[in-house]
């Protein structure tokens, strides 16, 4: 007759890490038992040999009835840490994860750090997994780019085993896809989302809310290749799973990009009504970085409406806001935008310093070369106005460098426009005609 199971708890101090099987073995010593003991009735002593020895894998439903014939935690016997320190891992993974969520990207970081050691001591792949996805999205935010396709390459590479589900692969995709978007290779980010999307979809499982930011990325990059339609289609289908989530942070985002849509297609006082709703969403929620993004937006838009005025209050708020509230390159979009408006309203000097303002604050950042470009563009126009030519010729240089890694033919054609006018202010006319016949012929080439 097999001997009786000890009814009281074992201690957990001293016992072995290093595998399953170890600490099976540990235990069932530790209680007085035999092999035959504990495999009972239900398994052979063959079987708990092979577990002990490292040979086979027990199922969890395994595993959670031999952790309750040895009166211990089968989280502990599955991974060597009993269920509240793996609660306390696990709460400071969600914090880091909600950190990640209020745009405090850095102290993401920081407790991301921290427990990765615990969470690789404890072998929880699964919780390895999200560590990795959150710190490569904390990462890309901050402009570390190339580490987080890193990090989430490996996770990419982790998530092939079965415990992990394609809602699971599906998202380490899409953050894939969001950071080719960051890096302009917006063809290569299309190709992750739609293999994105396609895996969520046939998976069968619950991920609306990832289906709709795929939606809402994916519309990024219609809009950049000038796409409309097909932007606003995506934009519609994430709004719609956004509202049945009823998620104010997803419609909100929804309304900011369909708002640039608007504004890209000419539609402005369109795309002020859905940059309003976006920022009411915003300020239920009391997203203060995301409230300045939108007041940005508005600033520019009132500006594009005829109201200068109103423009320049929106964007020094703005500004004002992300500077306490959001990120250095938030700001410093802002800026560049303030610099824009004064630089049209003949400004130029407010427009120069601005400019230069915007350039220290994104310091050079890979994924922000657009922004740059455009800082350097309104810098140089400034410094010509003020017939500073060397200078200005400089800054167009540099405007081009930008644009031309950024990829975008409309962007680049305003940097030959700007230099044209350098020529023509030179009295170099020949030069002048050559750079806008390019720009011209590019612009068309790109449209048609």
């Amino acid at each position: 007759m097999n001997r009786a199971i000890q009814s009281r708890p074992q201690r957990l101090g001293r016992l072995p890490n290093g595998g399953l099987g170890e600490r099976l073995r540990t235990l069932r010593v530790n209680a007085g038992l035999t092999q035959t003991d504990l495999a009972g009735e239900r398994f052979s002593k063959e079987y708990v040999s092979q577990i002990e020895r490292g040979k086979t894998r027990p199922t969890q439903e395994t595993i959670s009835w031999l952790a309750e014939r040895l009166n211990v935690d089968a989280g502990f016997l599955a991974s060597g840490v009993a269920a509240d320190e793996r609660g306390r891992i696990e709460a400071s993974l969600a914090r880091a994860e909600a950190l990640n969520q209020d745009h405090q990207y850095a102290e993401a970081l920081e407790v991301f750090s921290t427990i990765l050691p615990s969470i690789v001591g404890i072998a929880a792949t699964e919780l390895e997994l999200r560590s990795l996805i959150g710190e490569a999205w904390a990462r890309m935010r901050i402009g570390e780019i190339k580490e987080a396709v890193e990090l989430l390459t490996r996770a990419r590479g982790m998530a092939e085993d079965a415990m992990f589900s394609d809602v699971d692969r599906a998202e380490i995709l899409f953050r894939l896809g969001a950071c080719r978007v960051e890096l302009a290779s917006i063809q290569t980010a299309l190709g992750l989302f739609n293999e994105a999307l396609a895996l969520a979809e046939q998976s069968e499982l619950p991920c609306d809310r990832l289906r709709a930011e795929i939606f809402g990325w994916r519309s990024r990059c219609y809009r950049r290749q000038r796409d409309y339609e097909a932007a606003r289609e995506d934009l519609e289908r994430a709004l719609e799973l956004a509202q049945a989530l009823d998620d104010p942070r997803s419609v909100a985002t929804v309304y900011f990009h369909a708002s640039l849509v608007a504004e890209r297609q000419g539609q402005w006082v369109l795309a002020r009504k859905y940059a309003e709703q976006a920022r009411a969403q915003f300020e239920e929620i009391a997203d203060r970085a995301a409230v300045g993004k939108l007041l940005n937006n508005l600033g520019g838009l009132s500006f594009l409406l005829g109201k200068p005025e109103e423009a320049v209050d929106q964007l020094n708020e703005s500004f004002r806001v992300l500077l306490e509230y959001g990120s250095e390159a938030d700001a410093a979009r802002a800026v560049s935008s303030l610099a824009q408006v004064n630089l049209r309203t003949g400004q130029v000097e407010p427009a120069e310093e601005q400019a230069r303002q915007a350039l220290k604050l994104l310091g050079g950042r890979v994924d922000l070369v657009d922004e740059i470009g455009n800082a350097h563009l309104v810098l140089g126009r400034s410094l010509l106005e003020q017939g500073r030519l060397d200078e200005a010729s400089d800054s167009f240089d540099s405007a081009e460098q930008s644009f031309e890694q950024f990829s975008s033919v409309s962007h680049r054609a305003s940097a030959w426009i700007a230099k044209g006018d350098l020529a023509a202010r030179r009295g170099q006319d020949q030069v002048a005609a050559q750079l806008y016949r390019r720009a011209a012929e590019a612009l068309q080439d790109f449209r048609f």
